[in-house]
């Protein structure tokens, strides 16, 4: 687990200049031909001033660009034909900060973790900072189920056909909020109702396994044996219903806002294989009727004794409390773990019990048609048909009788806040939140601390980062982590990208939705984007804007902080699709990504589930609110949206989105994908990039070998390193498609030389006299250039331009040497961002500056062989 007090990660806040080596001269270094804008340029200046900014003239653009020529790996003949948005200049300080976060969101907090905010349809929160939890909640209830009796039998004979004749059984169980009236009158006044699936204002369910009815006791014992469940069911009897055994399943966790209004709503469900399944019963219990101590006040002081017993009994207080002194000075430095301090109070002042609850409601019975009959049947034989008339009415009224009890265990943590100030002033002192990333021996935060060090930088971050909390979904597995600094007024976003980057090379599945749900996506001009990327979203954005909402001070407001977006791989793409929702609606709360349908008033869900108070959403409800600032910078993006989507995203750049800049590592194919050649093959199928592209070199590539008669020897050439679309030269970016047709007969292509050599030389000559010297010459020329003929001439004779399909080729070149999915990791991103920043950057090794490499042999030739 890492410590709150690990050196603080940081990131540059006021100028932003970038890096000029004395070895490297400036016609070979655009970064330096750079250092007079990029020093004007603040990452967070005021609007005013950023549309000051934002009027670039095309001569301040093209005096940015390098004299010399970039290397091959970047290098493109065509026309920008996709000219970027003018917005500040790209900020490398900015983008070395969100490259360490985006990183470091591949490493989440571990599933057993009682952290985690776990919801019944998939969407979970692991909360990390407890500053952050304690504005949000004040105590966890930890959920142990035990057992359910007085089961009913299975009802749906194709269920007891595949999993046994008794209902499969799992508890449902949520906290439901005193302030939230309509559902307390539900539970209080309504007999039938579906229990925890009918409450408006939960924001989670906690959920335990499922006791098959077909798992007796002894394979109960073998799936746990094997890692499972160790749930199982004992079958009814005469006169005794069925039983569900939750022996030794780990418990799960709950969040309370308020301990003293908050209800406890208890449902057991009946899990079909095939189907939704239904509820059997539920109940509801108040809090503090089943553990009154859980309002008891936060008295940290009074608990001090018990929590030095806690931690003496668990061996942990050495652990706890460590006191170091330096040799020099003699001066001692107490360090505290927070966490363990926290786990130590808990354990000493929660409140538990055991609780058997017996089940009150039910939900109606849907099909009455055989209990009906039977009623019928019955009158008749009692009073011939006038009483089969009135057994059929009394059936048709029966709903039966309520089944279900169960036996959980509860223990309710407080978050206290006095333990909070201890752990401020422990995140302060100690420089905040590390980050790290997500590969082992790779140090982003390092990095950045040397750079803004050597650059003399005002760090952005501030030394109150924080790992906020991360939100993910089970089914779709979209994740992304929040961080903040409350002294910087900064909340910063990092999706998580794919584990396997290769599945964005390979899906085959390219279909796209309206960006806009309910638009037409058969007309061409509506905005569409990847449906993949949309539903991964989709199923976290709207708990996600809740959760940054709740990420400002109390007191203050969404406008006066600055929101930066980030991620890499698959991560970027939701990135982009984040920030166009942001920049076009603000965070609206009251929905996931754009509707066609009206979106819930943001206002009151938000409001009512963050604080525990119902509002009054009569009126005309406030807009929703914005940031600042909004900035986005990913890392190996694949393209995300068709050009009807690209040219709204790019609309906004430099009004609604501050900056985005999508920062691709030389060959790294991932942010080559999807393919526009889906468009020829598809018909209304294409893919394009959002924003401008930043690209690196490879730093092997800065290395040349030169082969001499006593040994081998080791260049570094200096070649450009960081070429930024619309900045550094007129180039088109090599990362997009361009124009994929051209004209068969234009020049250079393979039929357009022929008919040139066929029209002869514009010498002046009369070309409608034939002589055998000009037939020499004419085949000359034809033999001399169809003897040069390539696989691009043969490509252009169906109009397919030359230099889409060398792109092609070098992609798909790419992949198959496995370069292009090596330089979209991890390594390969640190490594050459620690380039452009003048270090050395590897896993596993210490930083070095590139004034040292210049005259460390060695060091070159394990670069180059480690490129190999």
């Amino acid at each position: 687990m890492r410590r709150l007090t690990a050196p603080c990660f940081l990131a540059a806040a006021s100028t932003v200049t970038s890096p000029s080596h004395a070895f490297q001269s400036p016609s070979h270094n655009p970064l330096a031909l750079l250092t007079a804008q990029l020093s004007q340029a603040s990452p967070f200046l005021p609007r005013s001033d950023h549309d000051r900014n934002r009027r670039v003239s095309s001569t301040q653009r093209a005096s940015t660009a390098s004299s010399s020529e970039p290397s091959s790996s970047i290098t493109t003949a065509n026309a920008n034909a996709h000219p970027p948005p003018r917005q500040p200049p790209f900020s490398l300080p900015t983008a070395l900060f969100l490259a360490g976060l985006a990183f470091d969101a591949y490493t989440p907090p571990p599933p057993t973790s009682s952290r985690w905010e776990r919801g019944s349809s998939g969407l979970n929160v692991a909360f990390l900072s407890p500053l952050y939890t304690r504005s949000l909640y004040r105590g966890i209830l930890e959920v142990t189920p035990l057992r359910a009796t007085d089961l009913p039998n299975e009802d749906d004979a194709a269920e007891s056909w595949m999993t046994g004749s008794g209902v499969d059984a799992a508890l449902l169980v949520s906290v439901v909020e005193g302030a939230w009236r309509e559902d307390v009158e539900m539970l209080e006044k309504e007999m039938f109702h579906n229990g925890v699936l009918d409450l408006a204002g939960c924001a989670h369910v906690g959920r335990s396994t499922t006791a098959w009815s077909n798992v007796d006791q002894t394979k109960a014992k073998r799936n746990k044996e094997k890692g499972g469940s160790g749930a199982y069911h004992i079958p009814s009897t005469w006169g005794k219903g069925g039983q569900a055994v939750w022996e030794d399943d780990p418990p799960f966790y709950l969040y309370v806002q308020e301990p003293k209004t908050a209800r406890l709503v208890f449902t057991l469900f009946d899990v079909d294989v095939v189907g939704e399944g239904q509820p059997i019963g539920s109940a509801h219990r108040k809090l503090v009727d089943l553990l009154p101590s859980a309002t008891n006040p936060n008295d940290v002081s009074a608990l001090k004794t018990k929590v030095i017993q806690q931690l003496q009994q668990s061996g942990k207080l050495k652990e706890a409390i460590q006191i170091s002194i330096d040799p020099t000075t003699g001066q001692e430095t107490t360090f505290v773990d927070p966490e363990l301090i926290q786990q130590a109070i808990q354990e000493s002042c929660a409140a538990q019990t055991t609780a058997s609850i017996k089940m009150t409601s039910k939900p109606r019975i849907k099909d009455k048609g055989g209990q009906r009959a039977l009623g019928m049947a019955a009158g008749a034989m009692i009073a011939g048909p006038a009483g089969a008339a009135v057994g059929g009415i009394l059936a048709s009224l029966y709903e039966g009788e309520v089944r279900g009890r169960i036996e959980v265990g509860l223990k309710y943590l407080p978050i206290l806040q006095e333990d909070l100030q201890q752990v401020k002033k422990q995140q302060q002192g100690g420089g905040g939140y590390e980050v790290r990333g997500g590969l082992p021996g790779v140090t982003w935060g390092k990095l950045y601390r040397n750079h803004v060090e050597k650059e003399s930088l005002v760090p952005l971050g501030g030394e109150d980062l924080e790992f906020c909390c991360v939100v993910t979904h089970d089914v779709t597995g979209c994740t992304c982590a929040i961080y903040r600094s409350l002294e910087k007024r900064l909340i910063c976003l990092a999706f998580r990208g794919t584990c396997q980057p290769i599945d964005l090379v390979t899906d085959a599945s390219i279909a796209q939705s309206a960006w806009v749900e309910g638009e037409d996506v058969e007309i061409m001009e509506t905005a569409k984007v990847h449906s993949g990327f949309r539903k991964s979203l989709n199923s976290i954005s709207r708990r996600l804007k809740e959760l940054v909402l709740a990420a400002v001070s109390p007191g203050e407001d969404l406008s006066s902080y600055d929101l930066l977006v980030t991620g890499h791989s698959l991560g970027g793409a939701l990135a982009t699709c984040f920030v166009l929702d942001v920049a076009e609606h603000g965070l609206d709360a009251g929905r996931g990504l754009p509707q066609l349908q009206p979106s819930e008033n943001w206002w009151s869900s938000i409001a009512s589930t963050l604080t525990g108070k119902k509002v009054d959403d009569k009126g005309n409800p406030p807009p929703p609110p914005r940031p600042k600032s909004l900035k986005m910078y990913n890392f190996g993006s694949p393209r995300v949206g068709n050009d009807a989507f690209c040219k709204k995203f790019d609309s906004l750049i430099g009004k609604e989105i501050d900056e985005a800049y999508r920062i691709v590592n030389d060959q790294d194919v991932v942010a080559r994908f999807p393919r526009t050649v889906n468009a020829l093959a598809f018909g209304n199928i294409g893919y394009d990039h959002c924003g401008p592209t930043v690209l690196i070199t490879e730093l092997a590539s800065q290395i040349s070998k030169h082969v001499g008669d006593d040994c081998d020897k080791f260049i570094f050439d200096k070649k450009e390193m960081l070429w930024i679309e619309g900045q550094s030269d007129d180039k088109a970016c090599p990362v997009r498609d361009g124009n994929t047709s051209s004209d068969p007969l234009g020049s250079g292509t393979l039929l357009g030389d022929i008919v040139s050599s066929l029209q002869g030389d514009d010498d002046g000559s009369d070309n409608s006299t034939f002589n055998l010297a000009k037939l020499g010459t004419i085949s000359e020329k034809l033999t001399g250039r169809l003897q040069k003929i390539t696989a691009d001439d043969i490509t252009s004779l169906v109009g397919i331009d030359k230099n889409f399909s060398q792109r092609e080729v070098k992609v798909f070149q790419s992949i198959f040497s496995g370069r292009g999915l090596s330089h979209h990791m991890e390594d390969k991103y640190y490594q050459g961002m620690g380039m452009c920043c003048g270090f050395v950057a590897l896993p596993e090794q210490e930083l070095m500056s590139l004034q040292e490499l210049q005259g460390n042999q060695s060091a070159m030739e394990e670069i180059l062989s480690n490129n190999a």
